[in-house]
């Protein structure tokens, strides 16, 4: 990989290389002396990560020498391949392909060690550790249920229930609401998807696949970003418009996702109309039953649907300042009553925000500039 810096990893994965502490208390001291920030309140206690340095010959028999029967996943720059321990832990080892020799698939990948490397949470993926021999690997617990996409569009499968349905939105929610401030560093995912919603087998959600994350300073209010990358269907208008990029791009993605989980619908469907271009009218007019998936026939909680369909109408708002955050959609996801008079925007807002609505039209019309990130680059299936 002529791209990669070898004596630079070595030092990185070293044992005598600083603590993550150390350059985090460092990074802290730095944003606490500069005049523009606004931190003011104490930072958790940094967690210092658990993940280790694997061998090649280790995960290699793990996987049968990355043999074809343990592929479980693929995507435009990576492979995912399930493996048992010597110890007979399962584990998800994901692998750069041969074929990604740029430099900047190599840079995602490494941003995805940085990033989910310091994060703790039982709704983010787990990162168990890394291998830089013959390639570069990284290694997480393995997932045994696959993504939700899969389980909502997979063929000749079980519709999946509401209650399991219902969990998956409120731990997702709660995952993607630790990573925007439970982290001693926000961190922006940038392609919040079903198929990047992975599932234990208990049907626990874990974020996963950070190769577009983005640390965000407590001093700035937002990233601007170019090339556009992310996943259409998905994108908020600030970001596919004007490159801009904070929490509330994940929070637009997450109302997306959640009409994906009430309807059982695609993000894109095959006359290329969006989700929430389909969604929208019917949130508008209250007829939230018209978004229930017909798989479920009738059997869900009208309370619950009430909650979760409320909540991805602020989601996918056009207007970030009339986007809530993720933690007051939690609020509205899991209260009794809502409020909706809380959220109501005033009437010229409204107007203003239906001439973004045509958006999602150019999407389709896009030149090779703009990047579509890899489908399914860590969702695995059962096997």
């Amino acid at each position: 990989m002529k791209y990669i810096r070898t004596n630079s990893l070595k030092r990185l994965f070293s044992l005598k290389r600083r603590s993550f502490e150390a350059v985090e208390v460092e990074e802290e001291e730095k944003a606490s002396s500069d005049p523009t920030s606004n931190q003011s309140a104490t930072p958790e206690p940094f967690q210092r990560p658990i993940w280790k340095c694997f061998s090649y010959e280790e995960i290699s028999q793990a996987t049968n020498g990355f043999s074809s029967d343990n592929l479980v996943g693929k995507g435009g720059y990576a492979e995912v391949y399930r493996g048992v321990l010597s110890n007979g832990d399962e584990i998800a080892v994901k692998r750069l392909t041969k074929a990604a020799c740029d430099e900047r698939k190599e840079k995602e990948f490494l941003t995805e060690i940085g990033t989910i490397g310091h994060v703790r949470h039982r709704n983010v993926l787990s990162l168990l550790g890394c291998c830089i021999d013959n390639g570069l690997y990284l290694i997480f617990q393995f997932s045994s249920r696959g993504s939700v996409a899969s389980l909502l569009h997979g063929e000749n499968l079980a519709p999946m229930d509401w209650k399991t349905r219902y969990n998956i939105a409120i731990g997702t929610a709660r995952g993607l609401n630790y990573l925007h401030t439970g982290c001693q560093r926000r961190i922006i995912h940038r392609d919040i998807k079903s198929s990047n919603i992975l599932l234990t087998a208990d049907f626990e959600p874990l974020i996963s696949d950070f190769g577009l994350a983005k640390w965000l300073p407590s001093q700035w209010t937002h990233h601007s970003i170019a090339p556009i990358e992310g996943t259409f269907g998905h994108l908020a208008p600030e970001y596919y418009m004007h490159g801009i990029v904070d929490e509330k791009t994940d929070v637009f993605a997450f109302g997306v996702f959640l009409l994906e989980i009430i309807s059982g619908r695609k993000p894109v469907d095959g006359s290329h109309q969006s989700l929430h271009t389909w969604a929208k009218p019917i949130l508008k007019q209250g007829e939230i039953e018209k978004l229930i998936d017909p798989k479920l026939e009738g059997a869900y909680d009208v309370t619950q649907l009430k909650r979760l369909a409320f909540a991805a109408s602020l989601c996918i708002r056009a207007a970030t300042k009339w986007r809530p955050t993720i933690s007051k959609v939690l609020e509205v996801m899991e209260e009794g009553e809502i409020d909706q008079e809380r959220w109501k925007m005033p009437e010229e807002e409204e107007e203003e925000q239906e001439e973004f609505w045509g958006f999602e039209d150019l999407e389709y019309e896009c030149d090779s500039s703009f990047s579509i990130s890899p489908q399914d680059s860590i969702s695995t299936r059962s096997t």
